[in-house]
Order: structure tokens, then sequence, then C-alpha cells
């Protein structure tokens, strides 16, 4: 009478590691839980139980390691897109400001060519013409500061 003995999975591994090979291959040894671990340990070994749990280690600390560093690049990544996106609007901002820069200076020049005209036209005697060609707000700014303004440097 023959009885079949179903080994245990603790025995297989036992069988399968031999003396110094491991049974289970890096993924699977990696993927099991703690409580799927140490089912598989029973029957071995101290020494063995203790290899395979270093290896466990080692293999999650190797999986824990490159996922930092898949992390860092891909941070690295995003900080370098969003550094450039943040160059381009600097460019785009220092443009703007010379821009404008060079309408102040334009609208300046054209406010001082202005006053030098008010002060032509309020330093001489108003004068048909002179009243034809300047404007209601001249006249009345002029029209403000004839007591007080300053001289003329070249009536027309």
């Amino acid at each position: 009478m023959t009885t079949h003995f179903k080994p245990s999975k603790a025995v297989k591994v036992k069988k399968e590691a031999g003396e110094n090979a491991p049974a289970l291959s890096d993924d699977e040894l990696v993927a099991m839980s703690v409580r799927e671990l140490n089912q598989h340990l029973r029957g071995l070994t101290k020494e063995d139980v203790a290899r395979l749990k270093q290896r466990r280690r080692t293999l999650k600390n190797r999986g824990y390691a490159a996922s930092c560093r898949i992390k860092r690049v891909t941070q690295k990544e995003e900080l370098e897109r969003q550094k450039s996106l943040l160059q381009q609007e600097v460019e785009k901002l220092a443009r703007e400001n010379a821009s404008m820069r060079l309408e102040l200076d334009a609208l300046r020049a054209k406010y001082e060519a202005l006053q030098c005209f008010a002060r032509t036209v309020a330093c001489g005697p108003l004068t048909p013409a002179k009243v034809a060609t300047t404007s209601v707000i001249t006249i009345v700014k002029s029209a403000n500061h004839s007591t007080s303004s300053p001289p003329c440097s070249a009536p027309s």
C-alpha cells in the first residue's frame, strides 16, 4: 500500500533551494507578503531563513532605491520644464519692459516739446495766429502760469 505524500511548500522550497541556491525567484520573494514568506520559511534552517530574509530585504531596498531614482529624475525634469517656462516669461516681460521704456521716452520727449511750446506762447503776446495754433489746454495752462512763468527760451 503506497500513500501519496504531498509535500508542503516549505519542503518544496527546501528541495529546490538545495544547500546554497535560493528556492524563490527574486520577483516572487519581493512580491510575497510577510505571512506567505513565513509559511515558505517553515522547515528551513535558521541560516537559510536568515539568508532568505536578508536577500528579500536587499531586493526590497533595491526596489526602493530604484523608485527614488525615478522620482528624482521625474522631479528634475519637471523643475527644468518649469525653469524653462519661467525663463521664457522673464524674457517676454523684459521685451515688454523695453518697449514700454521706449514709449515712455517718446511720451516724455513729446511732453517736453509741448512744455517748451507752451512757454513760448506764454512769453509773447497772444496774436490770433498763435491762438489758432495752440490748444485750449495750452492757453489755459499758460494763462495760469503767466505770473510766475520762467523766461522764454525763444519767442516765435
